[in-house]
């Protein structure tokens, strides 16, 4: 009996490991100033509230993603193994995550090199 414990938290760690990441530990995929330089101060206020909106919806995506997956592995652990195949893990909506945080920390450099006085707050 004490084998299966120790199978079931190798096979519980191991799965963990292909739950979907948070959506604040996701690092921010580079994204060139280049896109922002031609942008006035106004515009780039525009695409910082714009991008920011569309980063905040899929980082919630990507947190559900995690708790879904955690769930899915705690009963295919200790219920129904099958259950482990409906991961997330980190895909498409990871990658979105990613290039998003890009593109703020893009605008957010473009509007300094401008002197914009803009201050994005990170929450």
């Amino acid at each position: 009996m004490r084998s299966r414990s120790i199978i079931a938290a190798a096979i519980a760690v191991t799965a963990l490991g292909a739950c979907a990441q948070k959506a604040d530990r996701v690092q921010a995929t580079y994204t060139s100033t280049v896109l922002y330089e031609n942008l006035t101060c106004e515009q780039l206020v525009r695409e910082g509230w714009t991008v920011s909106n569309r980063a905040h919806a899929a980082a919630g995506k990507q947190n559900r993603h995690r708790v879904e997956d955690e769930v899915a592995i705690t009963a295919g652990v200790l219920v129904f193994w099958p259950a482990l195949f409906f991961t997330h893990g980190n895909d498409a909506t990871t990658a979105e995550v990613a290039q998003l945080k890009g593109e703020m920390q893009a605008i957010e450099a473009a509007s300094r090199a401008k002197n914009c006085g803009i201050v994005f707050n990170r929450a």
